[in-house]
């Protein structure tokens, strides 16, 4: 076949990226990352977090403030142990919101804890997009990585290198019991991030995982549609 028939073309795919790499929030980096709600009084969020802490048995500092905490709720200790996390909750709660602001800023400083993570509910003055930038700052100084949880929060500016927005999805069914929910699934937006590409993934805690990187589960989404809808037309012309 000729060299200059359009039906000849050769396409080089050596130079093309065919794979993305999927993110992971839970990969140990010491930055600021945002963690939207998707709805109110929707957990998903909460276990999102619990399952990016790192392997650590350093404690993990926790704040919230009241009207977080009504919405959010509180944390069940003995939970914590499904997600993997071997070490201890210092839980603080106040009042304001720019309380919630200091304390995460000292904490960010503490090299001897292994995380910290803070409730913000809605968009206070107090979380400017300076002070978000002061905090993802000490964050990467100390190496200490710190997540900011905002529900009731539709996106207002923020430093955070990563910006998440996390809602509930069905859960799977239960092994042994079908009218019993199975386990929980997430879908987990990045809408905002440096140096990697957006997307959105179906997310699950994988509790049987070896290795805390593994604990997080994220599931590309292919786009096609319901394979019932591909069925008619094949069907239609295998009859034809």
């Amino acid at each position: 076949m000729p060299t200059d028939s359009p039906n000849a073309q050769v396409i080089s795919l050596s130079s093309k990226r065919l794979v993305t790499d999927v993110p992971a929030p839970n990969g140990g980096d010491a930055v600021l990352r945002d963690v939207l709600s998707g709805g109110p009084f929707d957990g998903a969020v909460t276990g999102f977090v619990l399952s990016c802490l790192p392997d650590s048995e350093a404690p993990v500092l926790w704040v919230s403030c009241r009207m977080s905490r009504r919405e959010n709720g509180r944390l069940y200790g003995p939970a914590l142990r499904q997600f993997g996390f071997k070490g201890h909750v210092l839980r603080v709660e106040v009042s304001h919101p720019r309380d919630v602001f200091w304390a995460m800023e000292e904490g960010a400083a503490c090299a001897g804890l292994s995380a910290v993570v803070g409730e913000i509910h809605g968009a206070p003055e107090v979380l400017s997009f300076t002070a978000t930038k002061r905090l993802a700052l000490r964050s990467e100084a100390s190496e200490v990585p710190v997540w900011l949880i905002r529900s009731g929060d539709h996106g207002a500016l923020s430093a955070a290198r990563e910006r998440w927005r996390v809602s509930s999805l069905p859960s799977e069914v239960h092994p042994w019991n079908r009218a019993a929910p199975g386990h929980p699934l997430w879908e987990a937006d990045l809408f905002r991030a440096r140096g990697r590409a957006p997307g959105v993934w179906d997310a699950r805690h994988e509790p049987a995982a070896r290795w805390a990187k593994d604990r997080l589960r994220l599931l590309s989404r292919s786009g096609d549609g319901p394979v019932a809808q591909d069925h008619s037309p094949a069907t239609e012309l295998a009859r034809g």
